[in-house]
C-alpha cells in the first residue's frame, strides 16, 4: 500500500497514498509487531493502570446504573442501591466491591453498615489524563 517504504506519518493530505489509506481497510498488524505489547495491562504504561482500571469497572452497564444513583455528595449503602435495582442484593455487593477496587467509590463502615459515595476527585483526575492525552497526542 505504500510506496517507497512511506509510513503513515509520511503521507500528505491530498496524496494518492493517503487517498488510500482514508478508503481502504489498513491491517494495522502488518504495520506495527503488536508482540512487543504484550496481553493483558502489561502493555499499559504503569502511570495509566490504576486508570485502566476505572474504564474496566465502568465497562458494565449495572456498574454505570449504580453510579448514576449517586446525587451530587450522597452516601448510599447496599440495602438503598439493591432496593432501586432489579438485582440482588449480593449482585449490588459484588459490583460495589469492583467499583470500590477501581477507586470510583469511596466507603466507610458505621456501625454494620457500609456507605458508599463517589470519589469526584480520582475520577476528575482520572477523566482529566485521558482528556490532555487526547488533546495532545490525537
Amino acid at each position: 500500500m505504500y510506496h517507497n517504504n512511506q509510513s503513515p506519518t509520511s503521507l500528505k493530505v491530498g496524496d494518492k497514498n493517503c487517498v488510500d489509506l482514508l478508503t481502504h481497510h489498513v491491517d494495522i498488524t502488518k504495520l506495527i509487531d503488536m508482540r512487543l505489547f504484550g496481553t493483558g495491562t502489561s502493555c499499559i504504561p504503569p502511570e495509566w493502570r490504576r486508570m485502566a482500571r476505572v474504564f474496566a469497572a465502568l465497562g458494565d452497564e449495572y456498574r454505570q446504573r449504580i453510579l448514576l444513583l449517586f446525587d451530587k455528595g450522597e452516601r448510599l449503602n447496599v440495602g438503598q442501591i439493591a432496593a432501586v435495582s432489579t438485582l440482588a442484593r449480593s449482585t449490588v455487593s459484588h459490583h460495589l466491591k469492583i467499583l470500590h477496587e477501581a477507586d470510583v467509590l469511596c466507603s466507610e463502615k458505621i456501625g454494620k453498615q457500609v456507605w458508599f459515595w463517589i470519589n469526584r476527585n480520582w475520577l476528575e483526575e482520572t477523566l482529566g489524563n485521558v482528556l490532555d492525552y487526547v488533546q495532545q497526542n490525537c
